[in-house]
């Protein structure tokens, strides 16, 4: 009995043969100050690397710990630091930073992808750069903003070998590098999104659970999409309360895959063993509502792998059997995602 992976990777096999036969290309692109983009997704930002869909791209990415003084300042050592960030940092014109100050690679884009499609993100590998995180929050920022009002900062060694993080003494925190930030442009209408809350794009969605193996869909909104990625972790906590998680600098090795017979509103993602569905708003609740209605969307009209819920039945599937989660509370956007187990689904396609 074929399993859902293989299922998944046959359509998405399926979807490569719809486009134009062209060599999948693999690619590299590194972070230099002509190849960053300070705090934005755009539709009309210049792309630093053009690909077609099926390629593969190696994309090296800065952290949100700040320049090299400051990190030395926080006793990184100078030898810890790549010298591209104080390239980046001193080479990138002011008026080419903001709104936002997360520090992404890109854009990248596809030359196949038009609005209306879907843009598949195969993450593929994920390498942490540096021996080490960092975590920190400010007055007025994070959950609680009353309750510490003032800033703190603190370096957290990474053994990249073990993949552990020495938070404190007597205290290992097990390392799961992802990549906070990952988006396509949005709708031209938006201009120069900031790229602190997450929206259609995607973009800042701080889903730890987009690891290496896993998979995000994100709905096309412009010419080539225009994807960007960054802010990277080594690991998080659901809510991500304090607006950090372990901030850290990643490469990262995606491949792009543009689906001219999918139609998503919002990002999905999937792992070898869920299906996610997502919602962002600034209103927890809001953003909760939207994530069961998308989930509920995927499973009685969008899911690829196996036959269709009725809505009653996928709002009764995700009560029973799925989980709700807070995804992160400090993004001016809360996120919120559902977990559905391919577990549940025990039939082959085409029976029920």
């Amino acid at each position: 009995m074929p399993t859902n992976l293989t299922r998944s990777a046959a359509l998405c096999a399926a979807a490569l043969l719809t486009l134009p036969a062209i060599a999948q290309q693999n690619h590299t692109l590194l972070a230099t100050p002509t190849t960053v983009a300070w705090g934005f997704y755009s539709a009309k930002a210049t792309p630093a690397l053009t690909v077609h869909s099926g390629d593969t791209v190696t994309i090296q990415t800065l952290s949100t710990c700040g320049s090299p003084d400051r990190l030395k300042s926080l006793g990184v050592a100078a030898s810890d630091i790549p010298a591209y960030v104080d390239d980046i940092y001193t080479k990138v014109p002011a008026s080419e930073k903001g709104p936002g100050g997360h520090i992404l690679t890109g854009p990248v884009a596809i030359t196949e992808a038009e609005p209306g499609d879907v843009l598949e993100v195969r993450i593929q590998k994920i390498t942490i750069d540096v021996p080490w995180a960092c975590n920190g929050f400010g007055a007025g920022r994070g959950f609680l903003p009353n309750d510490f009002p003032y800033s703190r900062t603190r370096i957290i060694p990474l053994d990249r070998e073990k993949m552990i993080g020495h938070f404190a003494p007597g205290i290992d925190i097990h390392l799961h590098p992802f990549f906070g930030s990952m988006g396509i442009a949005p709708p031209e209408s938006a201009g120069k999104y900031n790229s602190a809350p997450p929206w259609m794009h995607a973009g800042n969605i701080d889903n730890k659970e987009m690891v290496a193996g896993t998979t995000l869909y994100i709905p096309v909104n412009s010419k080539g999409a225009n994807f960007e990625a960054g802010d990277g972790h080594a690991g998080q906590g659901n809510g991500e309360v304090d607006i950090t998680a372990l901030e850290t600098q990643l490469t990262g090795t995606f491949q792009f895959i543009v689906h001219k017979d999918q139609h998503l509103l919002w990002p999905r993602g999937e792992t070898p063993t869920h299906y996610i569905a997502m919602g962002f708003d600034e209103d927890l609740k809001t953003a909760t509502e939207m994530a069961v209605r998308n989930m509920i969307t995927f499973l009685s009209e969008q899911n690829p792998d196996h036959p269709h819920l009725t809505r009653d039945e996928a709002y009764a599937l995700i009560s029973t059997s799925c989980d709700v989660d807070i995804t992160q509370l400090v993004d001016t956007k809360s996120g919120v995602h559902v977990m559905c187990p391919k577990s549940l689904f025990v039939n082959t396609p085409g029976t029920h």
